[in-house]
């Protein structure tokens, strides 16, 4: 079965072939970067203009990459949810049309099982179950990956997500975007140990995440209390390489910690990570020395890491085999719920 993917839950407009159950034949994808810069953020309206105008150069350059045509397509699996509404339904709507006009089968995917299943198109022996990691711009979140069919959220951030800070930190320390790798690159050439920043805990739930407070915590440091980002950096503020690699170190502390511990709760033998954070090498250097004799921690290549349609074709795939389909006037949905 030749599935195809579709995503475009953000800014990035992502499509990949997958031929049933794992090889990935495509994943083509087309970055937003340079329309949103300016703006320090995702426009909502401006990413779902340019999916509109981008969507079908992105599908064909997936089939030119696998060598197939639309003739050989036997299914076609889109993010329906969550994501911006806009965006969303730019996707959506391309399935929706290529579903009917070729008298395909179509299946809406949940944008975060999506990732939550990505590392299994490079690790043959992965299976369920398993405890997911998705750390990205948007979610930072524990699955239970239980089946197919069941992937609970065992606990998620109480307010910003791990790769939301790290952007916003970027901006603090006037570097480009995306904010994850500039910080990174920044860090490298840092002490970890320089600046003292919090690793903050969830009272009510040991599993839970929270950025808002590291992110103040760095623009404190740099600015001192009061202080906008475009404000000077304050006398005393440590150099920026040592802010950086301070402030990812505490930010990676929080996601090790509280993914081991899920590990251990739930008794599997893989821990899985994925979303964009999952490609920061401090992450994967810390997870893979702390865990356990027993547990494998297993991680997608960074291609597969940032939001992307293989993924989705390989997860729309897994609920094609187990008998899910959508209607053709599938709907779209900002939450995950």
């Amino acid at each position: 079965m030749l599935v195809l993917g579709i995503d475009t839950s953000c800014d990035d407009t992502a499509v990949g072939l997958l031929e049933a159950p794992r090889r990935l034949l495509a994943n083509e994808v087309a970055t937003q970067y340079d329309l949103h810069a300016a703006f320090g953020g995702v426009v909502p309206e401006i990413a779902s203009r340019a999916h509109a105008e981008r969507v079908t150069r992105v599908l064909e350059r997936a089939l030119a990459q696998a060598g197939r045509r639309l003739e050989d397509l036997d299914a076609v699996a889109v993010t329906h949810r969550p994501g911006l509404l806009g965006s969303l339904m730019v996707g959506v709507s391309a399935g929706r049309a290529l579903a009917l006009a070729r008298g395909l089968p179509l299946v809406g995917v949940h944008h975060i099982e999506a990732h939550c299943v990505a590392a299994m198109a490079e690790h043959p022996d992965l299976d369920f179950p398993f405890v997911a990691l998705i750390a990205s711009g948007g979610h930072t979140a524990l699955y239970a990956c239980r089946d197919v069919r069941r992937i609970e959220r065992l606990a998620t951030t109480i307010d910003d997500a791990a790769g939301e800070c790290f952007d916003k930190v970027a901006v603090l320390l006037g570097l480009g975007q995306p904010g994850g790798p500039a910080v990174s690159r920044l860090a490298e050439g840092g002490d970890p140990r320089a600046v003292a920043f919090p690793r903050a805990r969830v009272k009510e739930d040991p599993l839970a995440f929270s950025y808002s407070g590291l992110k103040t915590a760095v623009l404190y440091h740099l600015k001192g209390p009061g202080g906008g980002r475009g404000a000077p950096n304050r006398a005393g503020a440590a150099r920026p390489a040592d802010v950086a690699a301070s402030f990812e170190q505490a930010a990676v502390d929080g996601l090790v910690e509280r993914a081991l511990e899920a590990a251990r709760r739930e008794g599997v033998a893989d821990l899985v990570v994925g979303g964009g954070v999952a490609a920061n090498r401090r992450l994967r250097h810390d997870l893979l020395a702390a865990a356990p004799a027993g547990l494998r921690v297993r991680f997608p290549s960074v291609a597969l890491c940032a939001d992307n349609g293989g993924m989705v074709a390989l997860r729309g795939a897994q609920l094609l085999a187990a008998g899910e389909r959508a209607p053709l006037d599938l709907e779209v949905y900002a939450t995950g719920e």
